[in-house]
Order: C-alpha cells, then structure tokens, then sequence
C-alpha cells in the first residue's frame, strides 16, 4: 500500500510492455491489461503474463487481466480489480491501440474499419481516462500529498497524413485533443496529463513496413538515423512517472527521432 499503482493497457508486448517494466523498475505497483493479439489480431499465448512475471521480478506486485479497452464492462472490471487488489491509482497509460487491419485507401476504407480503430483508440481511452480520472479526484480528497499523472501514447500520426489508413490517423490526433481536455479539466485536482508521441517505433505493427522505413530512415526521414525501440518511449513515461515534468502538464512529448523538425 505504500508503493505508487499504474494501470498500464495494451501491456503484452510492444511499447506496452516496455513501459509495465519501466515502472516496475521505478518501483510502481501494476494492473496491466491485454488481448493477447498483435496489433493484426494474431494471437499470442502467455504475452500478458509474461510482462507480470517479469515486474514481479523487478520486485512489484502485478496483476493481470485480459481486458478489450472499447467494452465498457471490460473497463469497469480493469477500475474495479485495480481498487480490490491495490486501492489507489496514481498513474493511468493509455497505451492500447491497433491499426487498421488492412491498409486502404481512403476512399475505399469501410465504415466498420473505422469504427473498430476508433472504438479501441479514442473512445474506450477516454472513458477509461474519465473513469480513472474521477477515481484521482477522490483518492486526492483522502490524501492530498500525492501526485497523479495520466500518459497517451498517440503518434506522430496524429499530424502527420497517411491516406491508406485514414482511421488510424483521425484516431490518434482525437488522442492529442483528449490530452488537452483532460489536462485542462483535471489540472485544478492536481492530475497531469500528457501525450507521447511516438515516431517509427520497431514492434510487430510496424514489422510489415520494415523494408519500407528502412530505406526512408537511410534516406534522412528522420536528423537520428535509426528506428526507435519500445524503450525510448518507456523512459520518457518513466520521467513523467519520476515527477519530472509535474509543471507541464498537457505537454507533448516527441519520441520520434527529430522527425517532427520538418527539415528542408
């Protein structure tokens, strides 16, 4: 009861994972959920608690539960098994996410494509932010000298257009309006809120664009010429977590490789 608590989603693998363990070493307590599929639906056994078995290591209490962020029983279970087992939640990372399942143009997307990206992207975040996020405001009523945070993980696709997967990028620039509203409504409780932006990240939803970025990243796309790792962006949420950035709330942090300078 004396360490801090995250809820992590989207925690099996990827930078979902990464930032579970960054945690844990920071010595965060966790309730990490998952699918146990990639970001294409394949599935993968044991991913999930692998990540717990790897923070208990670490020496933290972990728990996990298999949890689709767009259904709202399965937030409300994620909320309730973060209260029973750890009674408090000081740090909330939206990090679960997909892209679309085929990559289309986007005169041709279909409308359940959209929807499915959207569901899982923006709409069942917000409501987890919002449900976490009143949870912050009461625990802050019983303990005053805490601090609560709340990270996004977005993407630079958030501005940066991609025609054959449309959904995906409307989902993660509502993602970057989400931090703005939360972080303006929940500033007076004392909750920060941040965005992360991640650039060309090397995990399973980019491994079939391998070839493809390899050569942009060669050809200067990016002033650091090399892929980022899931762990670039679990150290920037462990500085968030850390309390580092507690006077910047709202604030977007990129972890892209320079990618948003827009060189000449």
């Amino acid at each position: 009861m004396n360490r801090p608590a995250a809820i992590v989603t989207g925690a099996s693998r990827g930078i979902g994972r990464a930032i579970a363990l960054e945690l844990a070493g920071l010595g965060y307590d966790l309730v990490i959920s998952h699918l146990d599929v990639d970001a294409y639906g394949r599935p993968y056994e044991d991913a999930g608690e692998k990540t717990k078995a790897d923070a208990i290591a670490a020496g933290v209490d972990c728990v996990v539960m298999r949890a689709d962020i767009a259904d709202e029983d399965d937030r409300r279970k994620l909320v309730t098994m973060a209260r029973r087992t750890f009674g408090r939640c000081d740090m909330l990372v939206n990090n679960a996410g997909v892209a679309p399942s085929e990559r289309v143009d986007m005169l041709e997307m279909s409308q359940e494509s959209y929807d499915r990206v959207m569901r899982i992207n923006l709409k069942g975040p917000f409501f987890l932010t919002q449900a976490v996020g009143n949870w912050m405001i009461e625990q802050r009523g019983e303990d005053d000298g805490r601090q609560f945070r709340i990270v996004n993980i977005s993407s630079i696709s958030a501005y940066t257009s991609s025609p054959a997967r449309a959904e995906y990028c409307l989902s993660k620039a509502g993602v970057s309006m989400m931090t703005r509203l939360f972080a303006d409504r929940l500033a007076e409780f004392g909750v920060g809120v941040f965005e992360i932006r991640p650039g060309i990240i090397a995990t399973d939803m980019t491994a079939t664009v391998k070839d493809k970025y390899d050569g942009l990243i060669a050809d200067g796309l990016t002033p650091i010429k090399r892929w980022g790792q899931a762990s670039d962006v679990a150290r920037a949420v462990g500085a968030i977590a850390e309390g580092r950035l507690d006077f910047s709330t709202g604030q977007v942090i990129n972890v892209d490789g320079g990618f948003h300078l827009r060189r000449l």
